[in-house]
Order: C-alpha cells, then sequence, then structure tokens
C-alpha cells in the first residue's frame, strides 16, 4: 500500500496540531490554518497567502512582526490554489506537501539516508530541519531549509558552496510580491574549483553580472570597505577545500536583522526591524551608486564616483575609442598605451594602485601558501597575466592571486579598498612613475621645439639677406 494511501486511510485517527509545538513526527500532519512555532516564539511555520495573490504556500516567518515577514518557502514555484493543503513528515524523514483534494504530492525532499526515528523541527534561528532521534548529536540533520534559501539570509545561514556535497546555497529574489518563484536576481559566491579561482560574491540579473561585492580579503569584501566589526553582529568567511562560504551571528539577540535580494529595488539589502516604528529600516544597500554598476567603465578601467567624468583609464592605457570616451560611453574601456615585452628584451613591470574594489575574478588563478613576491614572480613568468596582489592583506599580508586578461570592474575608494599591482611595459613605468622622466622629456622636447624654430628663423633671414643682396 502505498504511503499517500496509507496515511488517507488514517487521517481520521491522526488529529491536527492544537496545541502551541516545534516539531512533527512520522504521520503527524499539518492542515492549512495550524502551524509550528520554534521554541521562543520568533519564527512560525504554516500556510500563507502573498499580497493580492489567491494561492497558498507552505512557509516559514517572523512571527511577533506585524507585516508577517516571509523568510522560507517550500513550494515556491507550485502554488496551491485553494486551502486543502497537508504537510506530513514520512516513516523514511522525508517532508512532503500533499493536496488533499485529488491527494497528489506537491512538494517533498528526497533523502540520501534514511532516518530510524525522523523528527521535523522548525528552530529558534528559522531553520527547519529533520534529525533522527536516535542520533545523540542534535546537530546532525539529514535535512534542512537552510540548505535551500529563498531570498533571504538569516544568521546562521550559510551564502556560498558546499564542494564535499556539492550544494550551493544561493539567494534568488522573489518574481513579485504576490509570487515567491525565483525572480530576476541571484546572489552568491561564484568560484571555479577546476582553475582555484579566487571566489567572489555576484549579484545577477538572469545570466547578467549586475554588480560585485569584491572577493574577500581577510578583513571584507574588497568592494565593501564598510564592512566593519559593528555592535549588532559578528561575520566570518570560510574558504577551505571542502568549503567556501560567509555566514553571520547577532551579538545581541534582540535585534532582528536579515539580508534580503529585492527584486523592487534591485538590490542586495541589509534590514533591520525598528520596533518602536514598526518598519524594516535599510542598514545598508548594494550597488549604492553608478560605479557599482557592473563594468561601468569597460576594460582596464577604474571608477571613481567623486570624479569627472566618474571613469578613468588606469595608468599606462588609454581609450579603446577616443571619440565614444569623450562621449561618455565607456563600454568599449581601454587599451594597453604600449605593448608589453613579455620575454623580449625590454623587461615588464608593476604599478601599484591602491584603495580598489580588486576586478572581477572569474579569470583569476589563487595560493593561499604564497608571498607578495613569490606572486610578483609567478606573474612575471607568464605573458598572459596582467595583476597580482595578496589574496589576504591582514597583518603583512599572504597569499597569491593573479589575474589573466583585461580587468574589468574596478572602482576606486577614498578610503578602504586594496592593493593592485598591474603589469605594463617598463617605458611606460618609467612615463608615469617617475617624474624626472618626465621633466626630462619635457624639457628634451622645449629643447628639440626652440631649436627647430631657430633654425626656420635662420633660414628665413638668410633668404631674406638673399634676395636683398
Amino acid at each position: 500500500m502505498g504511503f499517500i494511501s496509507f496515511l488517507f486511510i488514517f487521517l481520521v485517527f491522526r488529529p491536527t496540531l492544537g496545541e502551541v509545538v516545534d516539531t512533527l513526527k512520522p504521520f503527524q500532519f499539518m492542515r492549512d490554518g495550524t502551524t509550528l512555532i520554534s521554541s521562543e516564539g520568533t519564527f512560525e511555520l504554516g500556510f500563507f497567502t502573498p499580497g493580492n495573490s489567491n494561492n497558498r504556500y507552505l512557509g516559514i516567518w517572523y512571527r511577533n512582526i506585524p507585516d508577517s515577514t516571509v523568510v522560507w518557502v517550500a513550494n515556491r514555484c507550485k502554488p496551491i490554489n485553494d486551502s486543502s493543503g497537508l504537510f506530513t513528515l514520512n516513516n523514511t524523514g522525508n517532508l512532503e506537501l500533499l493536496v488533499h483534494n485529488n491527494k497528489s504530492v506537491i512538494w517533498s525532499t528526497n533523502l540520501s539516508k534514511q532516518a530510524q526515528e525522523p523528527l521535523l523541527q522548525l528552530l529558534e534561528n528559522g531553520n527547519l530541519v529533520v534529525r533522527d532521534e536516535k542520533d545523540e548529536n542534535k546537530d546532525n540533520y539529514l535535512w534542512q531549509s537552510f540548505d535551500y534559501p529563498g531570498d533571504t539570509f538569516l544568521p546562521g545561514m550559510k551564502m556560498g558552496l558546499d564542494l564535499k556535497r556539492g550544494i550551493t546555497w544561493e539567494l534568488s529574489s522573489w518574481k513579485s510580491l504576490n509570487d515567491p518563484c525565483n525572480g530576476d536576481f541571484s546572489y552568491g559566491i561564484e568560484y571555479n574549483e577546476q582553475h582555484h579561482t579566487y571566489p567572489e560574491p555576484i549579484l545577477r540579473k538572469g545570466y547578467t553580472k549586475f554588480y560585485r561585492t569584491g572577493p574577500w580579503n581577510g578583513l571584507r569584501y574588497s568592494g565593501c570597505p564598510e564592512l566593519r566589526p559593528n555592535t549588532l553582529y559578528d561575520y566570518q568567511f570560510v574558504y577551505t577545500d571542502d568549503e567556501i562560504y560567509y555566514t553571520y551571528s547577532l551579538k545581541n539577540k534582540s535585534v532582528i536583522t536579515k539580508v534580503v535580494i529585492n527584486q523592487t529595488t534591485n538590490s542586495r539589502q541589509r534590514l533591520i526591524w525598528i520596533e518602536t516604528e514598526k518598519i524594516w529600516k535599510p542598514y545598508y544597500s548594494g550597488p549604492r551608486d553608478q560605479c557599482d554598476k557592473y563594468g561601468q567603465c569597460g576594460a582596464n578601467a577604474e571608477c571613481i564616483i567623486t570624479e569627472n567624468p566618474i571613469c578613468q583609464c588606469l595608468k599606462g592605457f588609454k581609450p579603446k575609442s577616443l571619440q565614444d570616451w569623450n562621449s561618455m560611453d565607456w563600454s568599449k574601456g581601454c587599451v594597453r598605451s604600449k605593448p608589453l615585452s613579455c620575454h623580449g628584451k625590454g623587461k615588464d613591470g608593476f604599478l601599484k594602485f591602491s584603495g580598489l574594489k580588486l576586478p572581477d575574478t572569474q579569470y583569476t588563478w589563487v595560493n593561499k601558501g604564497m608571498n607578495l613576491r613569490e606572486c610578483k614572480d609567478k606573474c612575471l613568468r607568464n605573458c598572459s597575466c596582467m595583476a597580482y596582489t595578496n589574496s589576504d592583506i591582514r597583518g603583512e599580508g599572504s597569499g597569491c592571486v593573479i589575474w589573466f586578461g583585461n580587468l574589468y570592474d574596478i572602482r576606486q575608494f577614498p578610503s578602504g579598498g586594496q592593493d593592485l599591482f598591474v603589469r605594463i611595459s617598463a617605458s611606460e613605468i618609467a612615463r608615469v612613475d617617475d617624474p624626472k622622466v618626465v621633466e626630462r622629456a619635457v624639457i628634451i622636447t622645449a629643447i628639440v621645439i626652440g631649436l627647430a624654430c631657430g633654425m626656420i628663423l635662420i633660414g628665413f633671414y638668410i633668404c631674406k639677406w638673399r634676395k636683398f643682396y
């Protein structure tokens, strides 16, 4: 006999959950209108209708916030069109969301390991977990909602990659206030394990890069100088062979904060609940300005929000199309003023740029065991290497990251940011980095022009003298 048939035969003998509880055992069920409530009453699991929709969804929300802010949805893209929803835990530990009227399963989990005595519990941090009551380790979850985030990043969640289990912790916006299905925006850490790239979070609109926070540099994301130790929460970035993720935890349990991918504002926002005003107040938001727009200045250029124009070619580079550049169309970016020598007679060198959001890390390579000198040597030996820096700026700096090809999406900050060493030809380094060279060039040019003018004048007077005589 199938599980669904078995369940419906015995429904009459199984009362729905009426008392305040945070757990569900096999063959217990939740009807639309009943809920699970976390131990201290912070979160609630049940059926809800978003905005002006008529559909019903199974989700988790803040219980004591007036607008019932939803933080997780099970059946995001598979709504129930009436109040016949039924939620249960079966004897193998899998969750099933059923439609009572036609007895169909519209959402379920698929555990790789079967539990002996499965138990579903809504934790006080908002995590919905399945564990085995036989397991003495209560933190050993067979399944958890935190592994399948929606548009909301709560304290204790991870945002990143579990390389061992093949799980991606990625946020995605709602389609609209009325529809929790995946919208246009997604936010997650991007990393190429095969090529050992420098991991970094990226906000995408569809498949297009929309905003980067910059890679983690040991202290913060290089594009978020405002991310510093604060009184609200602690944060951590974990980068190992098994996992790469960002997480945060509250310093004060009375604080209610979350990070949301907002389809309406096209942004990643950290919000704080202000109880006295009964509102969610933005703590920070990204993108912040024009310079946060991905690739605003094209290749090999930096965006400086206080400059006019905001886009400037990096030293040693010039606009690819001067006409477009002067028309404030920076999409074509900049190209080298002089080609690299690489292994030729004229050695290449590096210019140091400070206070930057580091370039897009899609085409990078990282070695956490190298120092800056070794990193420079590694870059010089590879003709495709265009820039390098430390992967960790704590203390005296450590680790190595090198970039290949054009450098995209750089911005400069008045404070904070990071150093980047960009490869240019030796002659360009002498020109842009040594004011004496420039001064000598100006003097020589002036002398040459003066001599030329003198020769012209002498020739002019000789001609006049010949005509006169």
